[in-house]
């Protein structure tokens, strides 16, 4: 387990959140502090351990990552609160991609789909004209985190299968809206809240934290106990080597 540097323990201390949702799961929200009914709780005074999941819903590495973070929620969701910041991989992106980084993005698809096995389309991806803009679903998934918070997880996975397996433009609003329908999420309801200046506004607060902590490569995991701060991985994983590292923080709190 690597362990990290000062300047960025100090950047994740002062994140502050709220209790988790049912599913033992939530986006954070704001440094001082996440409001639940009447109360304002900070995540300094939660004994439970916190793994902080920097990752970005057109990241294919998130994608390959995908399994393992779900298996995490399922095996360690008893005795670790899971908090997601969406990192801002390319957000508001303009210009249609070119053709030298089209094939510099699909090298790394191929990259992991043989390391993780997880599904690519490859034929006709990243179409002419395509722009790169992941500000879009990084917001629908803190809509959906906001309307359904049990099924956050799940819908960001279902956005990197609709960009990734299923070669679905997830730049796009009403591709977002229809994923969002699966979870429970109505399409105006989806759609009133989507567009708001509040969203949007959390949207980037999510992508200047995520810098703030230092955070440049997605995914990346972080285990927070009390005051210690530990680095899982930067970078793509193993569920193996996450447990492994997750397991020696927990038998130190105990």
């Amino acid at each position: 387990m690597a362990v990290v540097g000062a300047e960025f323990k100090a950047a994740i201390r002062q994140f502050k959140g709220g209790l988790p949702g049912p599913g033992n799961f939530y986006p954070w929200q704001h440094r001082n502090g996440n409001r639940i009914g009447s109360k304002i709780v900070d995540v300094d005074k939660i004994e439970q351990p916190i793994l902080w999941y920097f990752a970005d819903p057109m990241c294919s590495w998130c994608w390959g990552f995908s399994p393992v973070i779900a298996r995490v929620k399922e095996e360690y969701g008893d005795r670790i609160r899971l908090s997601l910041n969406l990192g801002g991989l390319r957000p508001g992106a303009s210009p249609p991609m070119a053709e030298t980084q089209r094939q510099e993005i699909l090298h790394h698809w191929q990259q992991v789909n043989r390391l993780t096995g997880q599904p690519f389309q490859f034929e006709n991806a990243l179409p002419d004209g395509f722009i790169y803009n992941t500000e879009p679903p990084s917001r629908a998934t803190l809509v959906v985190g906001r309307l359904q918070p049990k099924q956050t997880l799940k819908y960001f996975s279902a956005v990197h299968a609709a960009f990734y397996q299923h070669g679905q433009d997830v730049t796009q609003n009403d591709v977002l809206a229809s994923i969002a329908g699966g979870f429970g999420v109505g399409e105006d309801e989806f759609n009133a809240l989507f567009e708001s200046e509040e969203m949007r506004e959390m949207t980037q607060q999510h992508f200047r934290r995520t810098r703030q902590a230092g955070v440049h490569g997605f995914p990346t995991t972080v285990l927070q106990a009390g005051e210690n701060v530990e680095l899982l991985a930067s970078g793509y994983a193993p569920f193996e080597q996450i447990a492994s590292a997750i397991d020696r923080q927990l038998a130190v709190m105990e």
